[in-house]
């Protein structure tokens, strides 16, 4: 019994929002291989379990599990919270990783002009190239997902956050993020 107590102690758990693509997939990949739980995060359920199965494949589906979050829904948020709180009563890492552009985005035009770019970040006209198209609802949209719902997670999480004096919240953006007034 003590042995069992001693590794519930010690081993570490994680979030990652947006855990599904990109840095987010590549964050829950690094965190598990490094012997930290952790909790795969998507909007949609599908393109999640299809991340889990992918990193299970590298051998990793020690450390995994999935859970459906949406994090501009509070209920979605809850829902994580408890079941953190009854699945393992603890949480050492937040990663707010879930995002939306809150435009649409040629992504063929933003990676050649990131990759053939020697000034960072690129300027005004390029971007004008890379924002297809912009409304007052994917705006309102970004800041739902982008804004409350990171503090929403926050929020939801730093009781379970709060027990442990190692525990970190990592916060990801991208220049996509950047909010011009």
């Amino acid at each position: 019994m003590a042995e069992t107590c001693d590794f519930l102690a010690t081993k570490r758990y994680a979030v990652v929002s947006g855990g599904n693509k990109g840095i987010g997939l590549e964050i829950c990949k690094q965190l598990a291989s490094k012997g930290v739980m952790v909790v795969l995060t998507a909007r949609d359920e599908k393109r999640g379990f299809q991340a889990l199965d992918k990193l299970k494949e590298s051998g990793l589906s020690h450390n995994l599990v999935f859970h459906q979050l949406d994090v501009a829904n509070p209920i979605s948020v809850a829902s994580l919270a408890i079941f953190l709180n009854t699945q393992f009563g603890k949480l050492d890492i937040l990663v707010n990783n879930a995002a939306v552009a809150g435009a649409n985005i040629n992504y063929e035009i933003l990676t050649t002009a990131v990759e053939k770019s020697s000034d960072w970040p690129l300027g005004e006209e390029v971007w004008n190239e890379i924002i297809t198209s912009e409304t007052y609802y994917m705006v309102q949209d970004c800041l739902k997902t982008n804004y409350y719902g990171m503090k929403a997670m926050v929020e939801a999480l730093l009781p379970l956050l709060n027990l442990y004096d190692s525990a970190r919240i990592v916060n990801v953006s991208s220049n996509l993020g950047v909010l011009e007034v």
